[in-house]
């Protein structure tokens, strides 16, 4: 063999092996995950790796965290059913479905390393995170009733899981961004009284809203008839005022002439009224007169 393949054989060996102690000596932390690194002789490194590429002691294992938003679903589907039960406060249970998203407190990376003992994030989020979701889930229900679930209490139902869910999952270095129900089903039986307690209810409320417009039509033709008769009511007192204004007017006036109608005063009206002729005498052959005054 010469020495030209010998040289080239070892150039290989020394490339294959600086390879493979690159390899066993770098790790890549995935974007929006840091890296936690633990080793036998040291326990926990103090240092938490950011995403990229990282040079390690061979001897180091680093575990992985997602800082990101993460997303997870509990449904019945025709896949599979991971859906689950939920109890309320007057012993009913019904099947709901779920999703949920959530991220890890990348300043108690460590601290979720030790606790965890050493599981990854995705580990947690099967043997921890989903568990918890169900059992703390079903703490929240429990204080609302069947009704409220199905009726106008589900956004509050949603909004209390959310915060409850928030402070239980905070100790452990978690955080939830969201949780709520997307599904929710009772049995036949249930659903079905669930839904006659509705129709009474609607039905009581439409009772309650046509009492309500029949007491307002029935206060507006209360006013209306008031009105009309406070409108009579002006005009006949102004039509009564006219008429005792022109009587009171008339009296005047008669008692203004009345007053005016002197002996002198009459005697120049009938001058005035004469035409200057006199009467005219006739006789009849029965002595019978006739005066025409003309």
């Amino acid at each position: 063999m010469s020495k030209g393949v010998i040289g080239a054989i070892a150039v290989g060996a020394v490339l294959v092996v600086s390879i493979a102690g690159f390899s066993m000596c770098s790790e890549m932390v995935p974007a929006g995950h840091v890296g936690i690194q633990y080793t036998m002789s040291g326990g926990v490194q103090r240092e938490v790796l950011s995403p990229g590429f990282h040079f390690v002691s061979p001897t180091t294992k680093v575990t992985e965290y997602s800082v990101a938003i993460e997303q997870g679903y509990f449904a019945k589907t025709d896949k599979g059913d991971t859906s689950f039960d939920i109890p309320t406060s007057d012993g009913k249970t019904i099947n709901v479905d779920m999703e949920y998203s959530y991220h890890f407190d990348s300043e108690m990376a460590s601290t979720i390393f030790n606790m965890f003992r050493g599981q990854d994030g995705k580990t947690i989020e099967e043997s921890f995170i989903r568990g918890k979701l169900k059992a703390w889930a079903a703490e929240v229900s429990s204080t609302y009733t069947v009704i409220d679930l199905f009726g106008d209490k589900r956004a509050e139902l949603n909004s209390a899981m959310q915060s409850y869910m928030y402070d239980k999952f905070a100790e452990y270095g978690i955080v939830i961004d969201s949780v709520n129900f997307t599904r929710i089903e009772t049995d036949a039986e249930t659903a079905a009284a669930i839904q006659k307690k509705v129709n009474a209810q609607q039905e009581l409320e439409l009772a309650k809203i046509e009492a309500e417009t029949a007491q307002v039509q029935a206060e507006k033709d209360k006013e209306v008839a008031l009105i009309d008769a406070a409108k009579k009511k002006e005009v006949a007192q102004l039509e009564a005022d006219a008429e005792l204004i022109k009587a009171q007017a008339e009296a005047q006036a008669n008692r203004e002439l009345a007053a005016s109608l002197t002996s002198e005063l009459l005697e120049q009206l009938k001058y005035e009224k004469w035409n200057g002729q006199l009467p005219t005498v006739q006789a009849s052959g029965d002595s019978s007169l006739i005066v025409d005054a003309q």
